[in-house]
């Protein structure tokens, strides 16, 4: 391995200016029109967030609403555990008992809304090509993956989900107690008749969710292994974020009563803010 010589301000200056321009598969990509492989249909000047996501890691960011979100396990191991708040209002948040109860199912599929614990719906699946997902066991913490893997800490390398959301939160003035129990992407649950957990784990690679965003939300996103994922190794692979604008929310997507109530209540709380910008203006 090639040394860099960085113990100088003017050495480290000349490194850093020296990695402009360079792409890993560990970064965001800025501007996100500029990823090289936006979905199929998709104006790339439309793209708001492109990023990998590795094994270990998180991200996070403020989407609007109409914005499509599109996560995909690249190798087949990625865990895409995922909170949602109201980006103007973070005490209303992903509910997970809700988004069980609400739609009568508690697994997670296609039209499947994410409700939040006001009732209204932060976002909604519309496209579902894994059909491995989990609401009901949340996230890894230090305790579990400690005793799992000898080490769950946030710079071990086998973080618990807990540890990487707390980070994520803080970037948007959340703290710990703010993180609620969380959804889980690419790694499936099922619930036995004597009402036990067990896994079945991914579909393999290349599948991917897509949700539509009804309100603005802060998304918190950990790629951490599964809680019941049955492997003693730490494997969690990278996981694409892909999300641009465009989508059509103001229809419901599913007729149910139960989903046509939350998707009221979501218009009502979106039309009194508009009303309340437009005074303010």
């Amino acid at each position: 391995m090639t040394s860099v010589d960085t113990s100088t301000t003017s050495a480290a200056k000349e490194h850093a200016r020296a990695q402009s321009g360079v792409v890993t598969d560990s970064m965001p990509v800025v501007p996100a029109s500029s990823w090289p492989t936006p979905p199929s249909g998709v104006d790339p000047a439309l793209l708001t967030w492109a990023e990998t996501v590795p094994g270990g890691r998180y991200t996070t960011k403020v989407l609007g609403r109409g914005t499509r979100l599109r996560l995909r396990d690249l190798d087949g191991r990625a865990c895409a555990h995922l909170l949602l708040y109201r980006a103007d209002a973070p005490w209303e948040r992903l509910n997970v008992a809700d988004t069980v109860k609400v739609p009568w199912q508690a697994y997670t599929g296609t039209g499947h809304p994410l409700l939040s614990d006001q009732g209204r719906v932060l976002a909604t699946v519309v496209s579902d090509g894994s059909g491995r997902h989990d609401a009901l066991c949340g996230t890894t913490s230090l305790a579990t993956n400690t005793a799992k893997y000898g080490d769950g800490s946030l710079h071990s390398g086998s973080p618990a989900g807990r540890e990487l959301f707390t980070v994520a939160a803080a970037k948007h003035g959340l703290e710990r107690r703010d993180l609620p129990p969380s959804l889980s992407f690419f790694h499936g649950v099922r619930v036995g008749a004597d009402g036990s957990l067990s896994s079945i784990g991914s579909a393999g690679a290349d599948t991917a969710v897509e949700l539509v965003i009804h309100l603005p939300v802060i998304v918190l996103i950990a790629n951490t292994a599964h809680p019941l994922d049955p492997s003693p190794t730490y494997d969690t692979t990278a996981l694409e974020v892909l999300a641009w604008t465009g989508a059509d929310v103001a229809e419901p997507v599913d007729a149910d009563p139960e989903y046509r109530r939350a998707f009221l209540n979501t218009e009502d709380v979106w039309a009194a803010a508009q009303r309340q910008g437009r005074e303010q203006a």
